[in-house]
């Protein structure tokens, strides 16, 4: 079967969510045999079409500009897409959905993934914001199967649209434990002493409030911000406001083994968003035994279940009294097992490549008799072990 993937803005990357989760899915259904290829944003010179890993990669031309980068990205990928003989095209993203329109005008088989109601980040505002309510409108009613992550958007189209979709969370590779070695040389961080976050610099991830409410806080330890640096006025402004404390640590872009030892060995995991899809770098965190802080915002509350702590979104003094209380109290070795096995049952990598190959083959017509992994498990209970 051929697949082509439209809304993220690169592969390989992990620059967000989106990113991770485009990656991972291609790369694994290659490893099932089907034939994927994703769209990514921006023409590089000799470097517009190539293959990572068996999955082909087109790049297409956009505009830099925020408000008009995924629109022009996502209808010039879409009339590619049409002439290419793929069976499904999976967009991603309800902004980049506008032209699943166009797709569907021509016969083709569609699937969305919703991740997350983008028109309510902070940063969308005016025709980006009326832009994304159009894709989310178009998707719900012209999309052969729409996915959602969380059960908060499940009941979303549901009740605005009258529209069922298949619940899908996201779901990770688990990583094995590292101890303190590189990021000991690199950035001079010693186990359980930093208070760690993952993701983009950017408003809806609320990153302003845990430097504001780092600074309120006295906690004895370091704060560590991983994510790409771009040149937003949001991101230059946390830049400035880090850059007057020398114990917050901007990193940059991590992958690899450093990013696999600094969710290992912090002292505290903090995910502080205004809005949410499925965070996988919150899943991340939890699978490796961290002790996690999230906004209390349902798509956060859901898959910390009871193994985090809350907070009130945007409240900077609320945040500060958690940060002084998650970093006084130790963590129980058997809450922390508890938690990665939790993890582990529910979202478990193989079980989510079932349900996507389940969605494509019932869209085109051909529904699958058996699923292709054995990996079935019940859902454990908050609390309870496997």
């Amino acid at each position: 079967m051929k697949v082509a993937m439209i809304g993220h803005k690169d592969f390989p990357s992990r620059s967000g969510g989106v990113e991770v989760m485009v990656g991972g899915l291609a790369r694994s259904l290659v490893e099932r045999g089907y034939d994927v290829t994703v769209y990514n944003r921006g023409l590089e010179k000799h470097h517009n079409v190539y293959d990572v890993d068996g999955v082909h990669a087109r790049r297409v031309f956009t505009l830099q500009k925020p408000a008009l980068n995924a629109t022009i990205y996502s209808f010039l990928a879409t009339f590619d897409a049409l002439f290419r003989g793929f069976d499904v095209i999976h967009y991603h993203a309800i902004g980049p959905s506008v032209p699943l329109l166009i797709a569907k005008i021509f016969g083709k088989h569609t699937v969305c993934t919703v991740h997350g109601l983008n028109w309510k980040v902070d940063k969308w505002r005016g025709f980006a914001s009326r832009y994304m309510k159009l894709g989310e409108k178009i998707a719900a009613k012209y999309a052969d199967d729409l996915v959602v992550l969380s059960e908060t958007e499940w009941n979303y189209f549901l009740q605005k649209y009258d529209r069922a979709s298949i619940l899908i969370p996201n779901a990770i590779r688990f990583y094995e434990r590292h101890d303190c070695s590189l990021i000991r040389e690199k950035y001079g961080l010693e186990q359980g002493e930093y208070i760690l976050y993952v993701g983009r610099i950017s408003p809806e991830k609320g990153t302003m409030d845990l430097v504001e409410g780092y600074r309120k806080a006295k906690t004895g330890k370091k704060l560590v911000l991983v994510g790409p640096l771009d040149d937003s006025e949001y991101c230059r402004a946390v830049q400035q406001l880090a850059q007057n404390d020398p114990n917050i640590i901007m990193t940059d872009y991590v992958v690899g083994d450093p990013l696999k030892e600094l969710y290992s060995n912090c002292g505290l995991f903090v995910l502080p968003s205004h809005t949410e899809g499925l965070s996988l770098s919150l899943l991340e965190g939890l699978s490796i035994g961290a002790r996690c802080l999230v906004s209390d915002i349902p798509e956060n509350m859901v898959v910390t279940d009871i193994y985090g702590a809350a907070f009130t979104p945007e409240d900077t003094d609320d945040l500060a009294r958690a940060l002084e209380r998650e970093c006084a109290q130790e963590y129980p070795d058997a809450m922390r097992q508890q938690q990665i096995e939790y993890v582990h049952t529910n979202f478990e990598y193989d079980v989510m490549l079932d349900r996507y190959e389940e969605v494509y083959h019932h869209v085109v017509g051909d529904p699958l008799t058996a699923m292709p992994s054995t990996l079935k498990k019940k859902k454990v209970p908050a609390g309870a072990k496997a």
